[in-house]
């Protein structure tokens, strides 16, 4: 049951004048754009659609709007309406200070996707069972990704092995002295930061170097590293870039090997064979690759708001927007997967709000938001290689938003994560994560009416709402339940970490879970 169809959520009607180039609203004076797959940008932009001789109409491109809009002055409202369609960008879209007072939302009733890569097509039969497609710039290593959606689906990479984990022989028995305490008791060396040794029989010489990825698990997070070399004789991996923890730290040595054509193991997986240039596919069964949508990822986001310091980002709103498709860099994503970026990503910003935005079958992070007074509401994040929404700032409200299914690259992706001041994360529905669903610490921030379930699927040390160095927190009104402790150092439905202090924890339930709670 959608968190939504629980709690109301008050919806003012929106009136959009049609007018003349560029349109103005006449109760406001609001200065209208439109954007159309049909449009061009030589055009005014300022008509819905083309006029009868095509000699005017909307643009083409969004950037296109966005630079005639800012000719209207900063602060002046202004609005950009993009009509129904599929719109692929190169680069990310850039607001920054001088798009004060922008809106930039779909049509009514338009369903409008901005995608963060291209279309896929040309595929060839590669052997019994695969197909395959050269792509430029793969094989120099200016083209990389590690997500990719096939007909809707976020695809599953080559893996091995086919389910569970290798066990790999390296140690680190160095303490931890706890992440307040300074860490590692020793700081772990580089050579301890870019091995591995791994067991007679999970890999050989047969592994491709060029193309193989490792993700090396910790306890409460994990590393992707890609590789530099392999020794067969003492049978080492040296990684291209440092793992986040030295393998074996906190005793744990699962590892897994993505990426590689051993690891096709079933229809739908994929791998990005970097050696040869080329992206290979199994197809599902009655799945015809002459006509399989297929898009691959070349930006890491979508949508970036970026103020300045000095010279915030005001009064930009974003509404009614699928956003797909992006992808990462190769390196480790620290704490919650935090490091990624988002599909849509905002910073040094004041009074921005997301409204009703549908990200999905995306590399990183789904929003990834940091300022002042911001509203991100009735967003929908599914299907994300990272965090779902990440927002950190002074008076944020984060409500009656459907986060599920992250965490799909990066197992210690947070669903949730808030801090900062004074903000609010209030009945949002949060399932089927890897790892915690909210984490939030700061001062004053409270965490209520939320409805958690199926976290802590595959790492440890956290839960359904966990919260580190947070003072004056409220914890109310929140229902948490089926989460499965899978071992290590636990999993919680309500956890309240190092740090901790003056919080007050009230008219929670937990349902289901072996530790409800914990400080």
């Amino acid at each position: 049951m959608k968190i939504r169809h629980i709690f109301l959520v008050a919806a003012v009607p929106l009136v959009i004048g049609f007018l003349t180039a560029p349109a103005r609203a006449a109760n406001a004076g609001t200065v209208t754009y439109f954007v159309a797959v049909d449009g061009s940008d030589s055009w005014s932009g300022g008509l819905p659609e083309h006029n009868a001789g095509r000699t005017d109409g909307p643009f083409a491109t969004v950037g296109a709007a966005c630079i005639a809009a800012r000719k209207h002055g900063t602060g002046q409202p202004r609005k950009i309406i993009i009509r129904a369609g599929e719109y692929f960008l190169d680069d990310p879209l850039e607001l920054n200070a001088g798009d004060a007072g922008l809106t930039i939302q779909s049509a009514p009733g338009a369903d409008v996707c901005l995608y963060g890569g291209r279309r896929v097509s040309g595929w060839k039969k590669d052997g019994e069972k695969f197909y395959s497609v050269e792509l430029p710039g793969v094989k120099t290593g200016q083209w990389d990704f590690r997500a990719l959606v096939v007909n809707g689906r976020f695809c599953r990479r080559a893996r091995l092995p086919e389910e569970g984990f290798f066990e790999h022989l390296s140690s680190f028995d160095i303490p931890w002295m706890s992440t307040t305490g300074g860490g590692w008791k020793r700081k772990p060396t580089s050579e301890e930061l870019t091995t591995l040794k791994y067991r007679s029989g999970d890999i050989g010489p047969w592994l491709d170097v060029g193309s193989a990825e490792v993700t090396i698990y910790h306890m409460w997070d994990e590393s992707m590293v890609g590789l530099k070399a392999m020794d067969t004789e003492t049978r080492t991996l040296t990684f291209a870039n440092p793992s986040g923890h030295p393998p074996g730290a906190f005793g744990v040595k699962k590892y897994v090997v993505w990426n590689v054509r051993e690891g096709m193991a079933e229809p739908g997986q994929w791998y990005l064979d970097r050696t040869a240039g080329k992206l290979v596919y199994w197809p599902l069964p009655g799945e015809d690759m002459a006509k399989a949508e297929v898009f691959a990822p070349t930006i890491e986001s979508i949508i970036r708001i970026h103020g300045k310091r000095e010279n915030p980002a005001r009064d930009i709103t974003v509404r009614g927007l699928t956003l797909s498709v992006t992808t990462t860099p190769l390196e480790a994503g620290g704490f919650g997967a935090g490091k990624f970026d988002g599909a849509i990503s905002v910073a040094f910003a004041e009074n921005c709000r997301l409204h009703k935005l549908e990200i999905v079958n995306v590399g990183g992070q789904g929003i990834k938001a940091s300022g002042d007074g911001l509203l991100i509401e009735r967003c929908h994040v599914r299907n994300a290689g990272a965090c779902g929404i990440r927002c950190r700032g002074a008076e944020a409200v984060v409500t009656d938003n459907h986060i599920h299914d992250v965490g799909l690259t990066y197992p210690s992706a947070i669903a949730l994560q808030g801090g900062g001041r004074d903000c609010i994360i209030s009945h949002n529905e949060i399932h089927d994560c890897p790892y915690t669903a909210i984490n939030c610490g700061g001062l004053r921030n409270r965490i209520e009416y939320n409805l958690i379930y199926h976290a802590m699927k595959e790492l440890h040390d956290g839960g359904g709402i966990y919260c580190f160095a947070g003072k004056d927190l409220v914890l109310r009104g929140n229902f948490i339940r089926d989460i499965i402790d899978t071992g290590g150092y636990g999993a919680l439905a309500y956890y309240l970490d190092e740090r901790s202090e003056g919080c007050l924890v009230e008219g929670n339930l937990s349902v289901g879970i072996v530790r409800p709670s914990h400080n």
